[in-house]
C-alpha cells in the first residue's frame, strides 16, 4: 500500500464534513483538526509499513516449517534406505533375543518363586 499524505486526510475530513452541512474554517480550531489528521497519518503509514515487515517475517518462518516438515517426511532416497534396513534389522534382531532372554528371565523367576512357597 501506498503512503497516505496528510494533507489528503485532512482535505478528505473537510469535505467529508462539508457534505453534512459543516465547515471547517480557517482557525485555531481548523489547525487543532489538521494536527490530529497528521497524527493519525502517521499512525496509519507506521502501521502498514509494520504489516509488511511482520507479514515477510511470518512468510520466513512458514517457508522454514515447510522445509523442515518437507524434509521429514520426504521418501527416504535408496541409498539412504539400503543403510537403514541393514541397521533396523540388527535392532530387530537386539529386540528378539532380548525379549527372549526377558521371556527366559521370567520363567526362571517364576520357577524360583514356586519352589521358595512353604508346603502346607
Amino acid at each position: 500500500m501506498s503512503d497516505i499524505n496528510k494533507e489528503e486526510m485532512f482535505g478528505n475530513l473537510k469535505s467529508f464534513l462539508k457534505s453534512k452541512g459543516i465547515e471547517i474554517q480557517d482557525g485555531s480550531y481548523a489547525d487543532g483538526i489538521r494536527k490530529g489528521c497528521e497524527i493519525l497519518t502517521d499512525t496509519v503509514n507506521m502501521s502498514q509499513r509494520a504489516l509488511v515487515r511482520a507479514k515477510d517475517a511470518v512468510d520466513k518462518g512458514l517457508d522454514q516449517v515447510r522445509q523442515t516438515v518437507h524434509e521429514k517426511t520426504a521418501p527416504k532416497s535408496k541409498a539412504t534406505s539400503g543403510a537403514n534396513s541393514t541397521t533396523s534389522g540388527a535392532s530387530q534382531t537386539r529386540t528378539k533375543s532380548s525379549t527372549v532372554k526377558t521371556a527366559s528371565a521370567k520363567t526362571k523367576t517364576a520357577s524360583s518363586a514356586r519352589a521358595k512357597k512353604p508346603r502346607k
